[in-house]
């Protein structure tokens, strides 16, 4: 018992696993009984409607050249924050390797792909709130549509908003040297490793995957 309140108290690693990469596993855990939650309540909400519920192939479809293309904003916006993944997870693997600028380059270019994602996701929330959808109505049915809608679509857009924010802080901190150098900060930590960047990797990733879950339940169903 001593030796366990000693581990425990001294900061070291338990189990192998370092402090900020455990805590960011518990984040993640309990954001993900919030995404389900919601997921759930949408699914519940949408079969126990009384009023149509809109075909999402109509609602997000865009007209290019007087063609209605369904879906088409959904997918450039899917296929980008998955794109952002695999930079992620470059930007992960030249860190923990010391490449200091390319890892600066592949954050810096995740954080690029984030803030495009948000900009398209602004884009088609003034598209919807053009067409008069509200959180209380909208023009082709269940009213219960653009309350969901905003809810879930909102919530996840924040959470990229957010990882966006602190991806390009450490793509500062990794090209000013403040990982190598071990240097004290916000986000690097006392020991100013690359560790960090595996941890907002992680947080990254589930953004990620948590989008295709909204992406098929939401957009395909």
């Amino acid at each position: 018992m001593a030796g366990l309140v000693s581990d425990w108290s001294a900061e070291r690693r338990v189990f192998d696993i370092s402090w900020g990469k455990a805590m960011m596993w518990l984040f993640i855990l309990s954001d993900v009984f919030i995404f389900a939650c919601f997921l759930v309540g949408y699914m519940v909400l949408r079969m126990s409607t009384v009023d149509p519920w809109p075909d999402a192939s109509e609602v997000f479809a865009l007209t290019i050249a007087g063609q209605s293309i369904p879906l088409l904003l959904i997918a450039i916006m899917t296929f980008i924050l998955i794109s952002s993944s695999g930079t992620m997870a470059l930007a992960v693997k030249y860190g923990y390797a010391n490449n200091r600028r390319l890892t600066a380059v592949l954050l810096l270019v995740t954080a690029a792909l984030g803030a495009t994602f948000v900009g398209m996701q602004a884009f088609e929330w003034a598209m919807l709130i053009g067409e008069g959808v509200r959180p209380w109505e909208n023009p082709w049915g269940a009213a219960q549509f653009g309350a969901v809608f905003f809810l879930i679509t909102g919530f996840h857009g924040t959470h990229v908003t957010i990882g966006v924010i602190f991806i390009v802080i450490m793509a500062v901190k990794v090209m000013r040297g403040s990982l190598e150098k071990s240097r004290p900060g916000f986000l690097t930590g006392r020991k100013g490793n690359y560790g960090m960047i595996e941890s907002l990797g992680l947080y990254w990733h589930f953004v990620d995957l948590v989008w295709v879950f909204i992406f098929a339940f939401f957009y395909l169903w």
